[in-house]
């Protein structure tokens, strides 16, 4: 009877100590997953503050545009005149040679009028195709970590 017992004690340790490895490898295996999902959040967060990064900068940049914009939309207002001002700086010509003098003054105003306009397009464009590629890399990104999860 002492040796059925100290069988049966023998067993139930042997048991135990199953489990126990059996713990500690279910024990294992969620420390792994734990760590995979840290990693995934701080990678994904790093992404989110790079993001945020390139946003902030083009907004930053579109800020500028805009207040360009306004001042030269704000010169325009201020140097917008009525047809009875023009006639009257018409009549205020005395010569051809002023009149001469008075449409090349208007010609180099207007060449940097196109000008500001033609560069302002340009980095309108640049904008654009900054903002473009920053949401694809961050599309691919995310597609990249969605497929290794």
């Amino acid at each position: 009877m002492n040796k059925d017992l100290t069988q049966q004690w023998l067993a139930e340790i042997q048991a135990l100590k199953q489990q126990l490895a059996e713990l500690r490898q279910v024990k294992d295996r969620a420390w792994e997953s734990a760590e995979k999902w840290r990693k995934l959040y701080n990678t994904e967060s790093e992404q989110r503050r790079s993001d945020t990064q390139l946003s902030q900068q083009a907004i930053a940049s579109l800020k500028v545009q805009i207040q360009q914009m306004r001042g030269i939309d704000e010169w325009l207002i201020n140097e917008t005149t009525s047809d009875e001002e023009i006639r009257g700086e018409i009549a205020d010509i005395d010569s051809v040679e002023e009149l001469r003098d008075k449409l090349i003054t208007t010609l180099k105003e207007r060449y940097q009028l196109l000008q500001a306009l033609k560069t302002e397009q340009e980095n309108h464009a640049q904008t654009r195709n900054n903002l473009t590629t920053a949401l694809g890399d961050a599309i691919d990104g995310l597609a990249k970590q969605r497929a290794e999860v």
